[in-house]
């Protein structure tokens, strides 16, 4: 029997960091298991980093390059060199920038692989500034809606002895989201923590809270607004803080007095104005006090709003920046996501070139694109055609609103290339397939575009079939095309951690890095924004000719703004429903996580369910005006009877179709990307509410 070896490396089956001890025999990791040794994760591992073996050697991985012969739909897949692959790509990109111009190839990513360093550098030297990212509507916009505000991203200080958490629209238990790991939140909460829960399901954390606010989805920034009214009404702010460290306190007060009483609140959010004024008290009134939100704020048309009304909650009752409230973490001694990629390598006008640079100015900030830009692009030539494109870990067919238009846009793209790890049905339209390695087959520096003030050393343990770690296809397609990079990799990794003194081997024997703790920065210099202070009067925004005080928005569908449409339409489609099994649309071919959610879930009141019909576990239909899906319903008194929450991201690999059975339970379907839907600054887009209606399905 050949020797176990047991290496620690750092998992990326969801959001990443969680520290693991991989068990690798005669080539091939046999099983892994939570590190105890993690400061991160303490030892902790959720189900789907248990089931990478599953994952990493499923029969239906692609472990090789392939091309495809013939038609874009019909044509059959041919497997070919690295060599025939690159070449290929190299040849084609540089004929459309020598004909066209670099603007004209968009790249792109998905909820990434931590390969977004490499993935901006080789656009970025690529001349191209359209880069289509999951971000305009998760984390990246609630960072660069933090950056205007107050210079970071606030992260919850759970290590600094809390003694309130409100859990707002997030479900860390199950997703272990960016910067949160489930433990963290288990550990103080069992220490005695209080807790506040914002979500429209009575959730796990709902059930155990000392108060839980039903919020009608998509209603956020206006709940965030109504505590602000509490908060000044009452006078439990921080009055040293806000005469110091807040620019436009007046005008803000103002629009908050004037508009957003708890009475007007509970209108808008169905939340009892009483149960406002207690949650806002509650939380002004205990010290230290964390807020931890999720992306259901941000996908929607009030995102950029929410962040900036919300993190003026934290500065106000002087949990910002404090022991076990919202810290400002500093990084770790290593080069930024924005230096390694060459962030400042485009003009400025090839960056007046970006699809959409003038519409949606914070997304244009941190370089990326509304998706529905690159649609209209591909489709209507509006306002030039995109001729080729590059996704990485993406399938946007599945997971951007508006499924149709993306699958419908990705069919007409003249030359498309695709890396992932299995043929999903974004992956059957494209023209080349480049193989993944999965996070046991890399070497990286991990989680180094993130703000909890950590780095962790992902440690290669195997090398299956053909596949490539995801750095290295952009090394060498970059070196193709006479970008600059280094030999290997890890030389790569060498410059990335040059500031700490370390190489990438010696990163291996530490494991992690952390940045310095400190505390109140800003009573020495201030915070990172042109006057030095918390803005809820943005002056970026200002000279951009926008309101640059926070404000509730109504959702574009909904029974108020749209009543029309409500009429045929009654209920509100909330979709985004997390499972712990799967991220996003990943995993759905491995069996052990399969096993444990076999089917799409959508969840019904029982008054709802009588009134059409519909029994639990039925399959039922649910319509909006964009199309039709079917889910199985499973009943729940927890949830408001106009509100139906459903999964996203369904899709089966066992439908060996080319399309995977991508139309059946695809909830962005449903979802609409209008720009008017947006939100305005930020390009986000409303996943999380629509109008729909259900109606029970002949398949039972």
């Amino acid at each position: 029997m050949g020797e176990i070896k047991k290496i620690r490396t750092a998992c990326r089956s969801c959001h990443g960091g969680c520290g693991v001890i991989a068990h690798v025999k005669d080539g091939r990791v046999i099983k892994v298991e939570g590190d105890p040794d993690s400061p991160y994760s303490h030892g902790t591992l959720c189900s789907k980093a248990l089931a990478i073996t599953q994952l990493a050697y499923h029969p239906d991985r692609i472990i090789y390059p392939m091309k495809k012969v013939g038609d874009k739909l019909s044509g059959k897949w041919e497997r070919i060199t690295w060599d025939e692959a690159l070449d290929t790509i190299a040849t084609k990109f540089q004929s459309i920038i020598d004909e066209y111009g670099p603007e004209y190839i968009v790249v792109g990513q998905g909820t990434g692989r931590d390969y977004e360093s490499h993935l901006y550098r080789f656009a970025n030297q690529l001349g191209t500034p359209n880069v289509l990212t999951a971000g305009h509507m998760c984390y990246v916009s609630r960072v660069s809606a933090s950056l205007v505000t107050c210079g970071n991203l606030p992260v919850v200080d759970y290590n600094g002895g809390p003694k309130l958490i409100v859990m707002w629209a997030c479900n860390p238990l199950w997703t272990n989201p960016d910067e949160y790991r489930a433990e963290w939140f288990a550990r103080v909460f069992r220490e005695g923590a209080k807790l506040i829960s914002i979500d429209p399901r009575r959730s796990y954390y709902a059930e155990r809270a000392d108060l839980w606010l039903q919020i009608r989805p998509g209603t956020d920034a206006a709940m965030s607004m109504g505590w602000h009214h509490v908060i000044i009404e009452e006078e439990l702010y921080e009055k040293d803080f806000v005469e110091n460290y807040i620019h436009g306190w007046d005008a803000f007060k103002e629009r908050v007095m004037k508009d957003y009483s708890p009475e007007k609140v509970q209108e808008i959010t169905w939340v009892d104005k009483d149960l406002i004024r207690e949650s806002a008290r509650m939380y002004a009134t205990t010290k230290p006090a964390g807020i931890n939100w999720g992306v259901p704020t941000e996908q929607n048309n009030n995102c950029t709003d929410f962040t900036r009304a919300t993190i003026g909650l934290m500065a106000i009752t002087g949990n910002l920046d404090a022991p076990g409230g919202n810290a400002l973490f500093v990084n770790p001694p290593t080069r930024t996501v924005a230096e390694f990629s060459r962030h400042r390598d485009l003009s400025k006008e090839v960056l007046a070139k970006r699809l959409g640079a003038n519409d949606f100015i914070l997304g244009a900030r941190v370089a990326f694109i509304n998706p529905k830009k690159a649609w209209d692009s591909i489709v209507y030539g509006e306002p030039y055609q995109l001729k080729a494109g590059l996704l990485c870990g993406s399938n946007p067919v599945v997971t951007r609103a508006n499924g149709r238009e993306a699958y419908e846009a990705l069919k007409k793209l003249g030359f498309f290339v695709i890396i992932d790890h299995f043929m999903t049905p974004t992956a059957e339209l494209a023209d080349i397939f480049l193989p993944a390695g999965t996070w046991l087959e890399q070497n990286h520096v991990a989680d180094n575009w993130k703000r909890h003030g950590y780095v962790f050393a992902r440690v290669k343990c195997v090398e299956i079939g053909e596949a490539w770690q995801d750095h290295k296809i952009f090394l060498e397609l970059g070196k193709r095309m006479g970008q600059e990079w280094w030999p290997t990799v890890e030389d790569a990794l060498d410059y990335l951690l040059e500031p700490s003194g370390l190489t990438f081997e010696q990163f291996k024997e530490k494991m992690y890095l952390q940045g310095e703790n400190v505390y109140y920065k800003y009573k020495e210099r201030g915070f990172s924004t042109p006057t030095r202070k918390v803005e809820l009067y943005s002056t970026f925004l200002e000279k951009r000719g926008r309101d640059p005080l926070p404000k509730y928005v109504e959702v574009p569908e909904s029974p108020y703004s749209t009543p029309e449409v409500a009429e045929k339409y009654p209920y509100i489609f909330n979709a985004g429903l997390r499972s712990p099994n799967f991220f996003h649309t990943a995993g759905r071919m491995v069996p052990w996580l399969r096993e444990l959610r076999p089917d799409p879930i959508a969840e019904i009141h029982p008054e709802t369910a009588e009134k059409h019909g519909i029994k639990n576990g039925q399959w039922m239909y649910i319509e909006s005006p964009r199309g039709r899906i079917k889910m199985r319903a499973k009943l729940s008194d927890g949830i408001d009877p106009r509100v139906i929450p459903a999964e996203h991201g369904w899709w089966f690999p066992e439908i060996k179709d080319p399309g995977h059975g991508w139309d059946i339970s695809n909830a962005n379907l449903l979802t609409d990307n209008a720009y008017k839907t947006c939100d305005q600054n930020m390009g986000s887009t409303c996943l999380r509410v629509c109008q729909c209606n259900i109606s029970p399905c002949e398949d039972k």
